[in-house]
């Protein structure tokens, strides 16, 4: 089975993701198939950059989200916009108005919340 799941890179107590599609049996920082997105929990508000498209496409044929790319796709818009493709819209007007959400949003710092752990 096809999954969706968060892939841990960054540096140590420095978290940040990418949202992989991954067979089910590879481990979490193993193999994966695709990237489709980016999300980064550290800075304010959290970064959630995420490619609508392949997103959508990877849904429709089957695969399932962890629980955490589920509430990441929630706030995203995403899973709604795969029911409104499920009854039949096209799949470019889905993508535009993501597009369209995605740049009216305010532009996330690249400053983190916290510091960097300090070093002995």
């Amino acid at each position: 089975m096809v999954r969706i799941r968060l892939r841990r890179v960054g540096l140590k107590k420095q978290p940040s993701y990418r949202i992989v599609v991954a067979d089910q049996e590879s481990p979490r920082n193993g193999a994966y198939i695709e990237v489709i997105g980016f999300y980064n929990p550290r800075t304010q508000p959290a970064t959630v950059d995420i490619k609508e498209d392949r997103a959508l496409y990877w849904l429709s044929v089957g695969a399932q989200p962890s629980e955490g790319v589920v509430g990441l796709l929630k706030g995203n818009g995403t899973l709604e916009r795969l029911e409104r493709l499920r009854k039949g819209e096209a799949m470019e007007a889905l993508v535009n108005e993501a597009a369209a959400i995605a740049a009216k949003r305010p532009a996330v710092s690249g400053k983190t919340r916290q510091a960097a752990p300090a070093t002995k």
